[in-house]
């Protein structure tokens, strides 16, 4: 079996910007921005590991990527803090200035920190708005999504996702047609 060697770092798969500091044993992966605004520095350290796509931005400080770091594929990391060695950051995960503890793992799709500029909104407005007796207008979905919830029955497994689930209705009906006695399980269930 042929193993092709590691292919030394080169910036022609992946682009800089700014002041970024890269250690010759860290491995990037094609499709990576790493960009550090004015007066703020981005360090990757012996080992590390950038996963394809992923995105470091630098703003207002210093985003250090310590030695054996690995950030899988399509992170956003915003701002400034620091990712600890041998920490291990899953795919799709955003950080908003956020710093991450030395062997720490964060699961994939995860949302850390906040932008600087919702945690000054959220200072600023010490009393909440009153809740409003009027009912609110209900809103169409986005084009192509199924309004599943008014025509479920409530023996029906529901879902919760930040982003709509294409046929979950038709899923549900496979479910149903498939497995009779989980209609039996969820009613013990409510």
């Amino acid at each position: 079996m042929y193993v092709p060697s590691l292919q030394p770092v080169t910036s022609d798969h992946f682009c800089v910007s700014g002041d970024v500091t890269i250690h010759p044993t860290a491995v990037i992966a094609a499709g990576v921005l790493l960009q550090a605004d004015p007066g703020s520095c981005i360090r990757i350290g012996a080992g590390a590991c950038l996963g394809m796509g992923t995105v470091l931005h630098a703003h207002q400080g210093t985003l250090e990527v310590e030695a054996e770091a690995t950030i899988g594929a399509g992170v956003l990391i915003i701002g400034e803090g620091k990712i600890g060695a041998s920490a291990c950051i899953g795919a799709a995960s955003t950080i908003w200035n956020h710093s991450i503890d030395r062997g720490e793992m964060v699961p994939p799709l995860s949302l850390l920190g906040m932008p600087d500029h919702a945690m000054t909104v959220a200072a600023e407005s010490p009393n909440p708005p009153p809740a409003s007796p009027v009912p609110v207008a209900q809103q169409e979905p986005p084009n192509g999504t199924v309004e599943t919830a008014l025509s479920q029955p409530t023996a029906e497994i529901q879902l919760s996702f930040s982003t709509p689930v294409y046929g979950q209705e038709n899923l549900n009906r496979l479910l149903s047609t498939l497995l009779p006695h989980r209609q039996t399980f969820l009613k013990g269930q409510e």
